[in-house]
């Protein structure tokens, strides 16, 4: 009995462990959003492909040795600001075009790119450890001119206000933020009917441990943690966090205690938005162009 009993043990820890690998592995290599998907989708895969159609210029810069690719995209303000697009998991800069009839007539430019392990971008993702690296490498490549904004959503939000501070960017719209990795980690593995009970946080252990020493090279001097509210707390400059109220990924109860960290943070709660429909539902959509182009036009007072 003893020799079986240690068999079944084995076997446990190895179903185990090989389940913690699966559900990193699948957390750092999301699925892929790009021009052939989105055509598949009879969806516009770039600017130029919207109902009202948009000049743009494709170019990419390099991260951590990977090739990133961008569209920069011509706004309708020549005095308003630089509007910055990172996004969410899963996503890609195609998921940009569905909120440039928002930030277009507020902004001179905006810039939309691919993180590592998205969209066509090579890499993996590492869930918002490492990739504010390669959003101030985007910024240093290309540094605007005049007054910059970061925009993110999800993953994209929680990056961009890593960077803020050091970007030196006049304000911030974190779209769907979260606090900490493992509550929309969660919440995708429970929809994809995959566990996550024994091995989520032992997978985010993992990811946080190989990615340790990129990681370090991203955190404040003082070592501020993961949780996206310290991070809120040391901006100085305006945060508006856009999310949905009804939203079952990213809890606004997130949003509001970031938005409250910060010195000048806001909420603007979309009543019935959820985590993804925010951009896809006509009437949630208008309410959120309406918020976000008043948050970027009370920046610039001309």
């Amino acid at each position: 009995m003893t020799g079986v009993a240690i068999i079944l043990a084995l076997g446990l820890l190895i179903l185990w462990v090989g389940t913690v690998a699966g559900t990193a592995w699948m957390l750092t290599h999301p699925p892929r959003r790009t021009y052939a998907s989105a055509v598949a989708r009879n969806k516009p895969g770039d600017p130029s492909e919207l109902d009202v159609p948009r000049r743009f210029e494709s170019w990419s810069f390099v991260s951590r040795g990977l090739p990133l690719p961008v569209w920069e995209i011509a706004g309708d303000d020549p005095q308003g600001p630089t509007v910055i697009m990172t996004h969410g998991w899963g996503d890609s800069r195609i998921g940009a075009l569905a909120r440039l009839g928002a930030l277009a007539p507020a902004a001179s430019r905006i810039i939309a790119w691919d993180l590592p392990g998205h969209g066509d971008a090579p890499g993996a993702c590492t869930l918002g450890l490492v990739e504010a690296v390669d959003l101030l490498a985007l910024i240093e490549f290309r540094r605007p001119d005049g007054p910059l904004v970061l925009y993110g959503w999800s993953l994209g939000a929680g990056v961009s206000l890593v960077a803020a501070e050091r970007a030196g960017a006049m304000a911030v719209v974190a779209e769907s933020p979260y606090r900490l990795a493992a509550t929309p980690a969660r919440q995708v593995l429970m929809a994809r009917g995959l566990p996550h009970r024994a091995s989520l946080l032992p997978a985010l252990a993992l990811i946080r441990a190989w990615y340790r020493g990129a990681q370090t090279a991203q955190e404040s001097p003082d070592r501020t943690p993961f949780d996206r509210a310290a991070h809120a707390s040391r901006l100085t400059c305006p945060l508006m966090v856009l999310h949905g109220v009804d939203d079952d990924i990213c809890p606004i109860e997130d949003g509001r205690a970031i938005a409250a960290a910060a010195a000048q943070g806001q909420v603007a709660g979309i009543e019935g938005g959820h985590h993804n429909d925010l951009w896809t539902d006509p009437a949630l959509a208008a309410r959120c162009a309406e918020s976000v182009r008043s948050f970027i036009r009370s920046l610039t007072p001309h």
